[in-house]
């Protein structure tokens, strides 16, 4: 099988599956929540040496307004510092970050990288489920450390069911993407589903190593802990929960990323849109093709 893979990529996967990934991303979570000021300040400082934020566009723009890292790491931005589209026929970006991938589904299958991908029904942990996006599309957006943390709603819809798939935690990095195989479908995750006019949209959360946590805006903390078993965990609302694009569903301690799924001719992504280009929430990604029908 042929990849992009260097030796270092490989070597960096072949690393990774040695380590206590769900210990030492727990072990992050808890230093990440620490409160004590001369700690989280020093922490919060260092990483701002490290990666250009600019915390002129959070609510909060001065360290010590934070209570510990993972608040700063979960910051809100201000309002209106990314405008949704005004357009109400289009799937806007749910995240700062960049595109790893997009396209469309084949048989099932969804592209990771060259020579690597993965089934609908293993990311969704549900093959029945997997089938109502087969022929349709997909895209992967990837969080770096440095990006704004918080996933927000592409398209409006209802909350029709929520999963919490237990799984590995390993890095989700492009260099991981490159060497490890059926990574986004081995690692935990969170998978929405909602009802859209265009039909079922799957917004899925994917953990990596040191995402201390998964928040979902109906549930609260999701992890840690990190699950050790094998078996998805389905939750339907028991209250009706409705999202407008733009709504905020959940947030990353930590990098990550997220994978987005839609039916078969729901939507035609924007002909500029392309793997590596940086996007931002808000952003215009494609055109909710009407003819699908509600």
């Amino acid at each position: 099988m042929t990849t992009d893979a260097s030796l270092g990529d490989t070597l960096f996967a072949a690393v990774q599956r040695c380590l206590p990934t769900r210990a030492l991303s727990a072990l992050m979570y808890r230093i990440a929540e620490v409160d004590n000021t001369t700690f989280k300040n020093t922490f919060i400082r260092t990483f701002l040496r490290g990666y250009p934020i600019d915390l002129a566009e959070a609510e909060r723009e001065t360290i010590e307004e934070y209570r510990n890292f993972n608040d700063f790491f979960t910051r809100a931005l201000k309002h209106g510092a990314r405008p949704q589209p005004k357009d109400p026929d289009t799937f806007a970006c749910p995240v700062d970050g960049r595109i790893s991938q997009l396209g469309p589904i084949r048989d099932g299958r969804i592209f990771q990288a060259k020579g690597h991908d993965y089934t609908a029904a293993e990311l969704l942990a549900d093959p029945d489920l997997a089938q109502a996006f087969d022929g349709g599309t997909f895209a992967t957006i990837y969080l770096a450390p440095h990006n704004y943390h918080r996933v927000h709603v592409p398209f409006g819809g209802r909350l029709r069911r929520w999963t919490y798939v237990p799984g590995r935690l390993f890095s989700v990095n492009p260099a991981t993407a490159r060497s490890m195989p059926r990574l986004f479908s081995r690692n935990e995750r969170m998978v929405a589903i909602f009802d859209t006019a265009f039909g079922p949209m799957a917004v899925v959360m994917v953990g990596a190593l040191f995402v201390g946590g998964v928040e979902t805006v109906w549930g609260g903390r999701l992890t840690p802990p990190h699950d050790r078993g094998s078996q998805p965990f389905h939750h339907t609302p028991e209250h009706a929960i409705a999202l407008a694009r733009g709504d905020e569903m959940g947030r990353f301690h930590m990098g990550s990323t997220v994978v987005l799924l839609a039916p078969r001719g729901a939507l035609d992504w924007l002909a500029s849109l392309d793997a590596g280009q940086p996007v931002t929430l808000g952003q215009p990604l494609a055109r909710v093709l009407q003819s699908v029908p509600a």
